[in-house]
C-alpha cells in the first residue's frame, strides 16, 4: 500500500487536540500520579495548511493559559516556514531539514529534555543556539 500525503499539514488540530487531551489527562489524575513538568516539542516541516477545528488564535491562548496556569513549556521547530512567527521567538527554532538538520534537532531536543528534568527554572532561550547557528550557516535568514 502506497500512502500520498498531498502537502496538507492540520498542525493547529493536532496540537490543540494534544494540550486538550493531556491538560484533561492532568486534570483527572491524583496528585501522585501529575508530573511535575510538562514540555510540549512541535516539530513540523511545513505550513498549517488543513486544520479544521482550531485556530492560531485559539492554540495560542490554549498555549498561554497551560504556561501560565501549569507551567507547561512549548518548543517549536520548523523547517521550511519561519518558526519565529509561529511561535514565542525564544522558544522557536528554524532548521534545515536534512540529515545533519534533524540530527541536531535530537541531539539539541535530548539536552533540552535533561534541563528540564533536571532544574526547576524554565528553559533558558539558549537551548536553540546549536540550531541557530547550523541553520545561519548553512544559508538560512536568522
Amino acid at each position: 500500500m502506497q500512502y500520498f500525503v498531498c502537502g496538507c499539514t492540520a498542525l493547529l488540530d493536532a496540537v490543540g487536540g494534544v494540550i486538550h487531551h493531556i491538560g484533561n489527562v492532568h486534570k483527572y489524575a491524583r496528585k501522585e500520579d501529575a508530573p511535575e513538568k510538562t514540555l510540549f516539542i512541535i516539530t513540523t516541516d511545513g505550513m498549517e495548511n488543513a486544520s479544521h477545528r482550531y485556530t492560531y488564535d485559539k492554540v495560542r491562548h490554549m498555549i498561554e493559559r497551560q504556561k501560565e496556569r501549569h507551567g507547561w513549556e512549548f518548543l517549536f521547530l520548523g523547517a521550511n516556514i519561519d518558526a519565529a512567527v509561529e511561535a514565542r521567538k525564544s522558544m522557536a527554532a528554524n532548521y534545515h531539514c536534512d540529515e545533519v538538520g534533524t540530527a541536531l534537532n535530537y541531539e539539541v531536543i535530548s539536552e533540552a529534555i535533561t534541563s528540564v528534568r533536571a532544574c526547576a527554572a524554565p528553559l533558558s532561550a539558549d537551548w536553540k543556539k546549536k540550531i541557530d547557528a547550523d541553520y545561519k550557516k548553512r544559508g538560512g535568514e536568522r
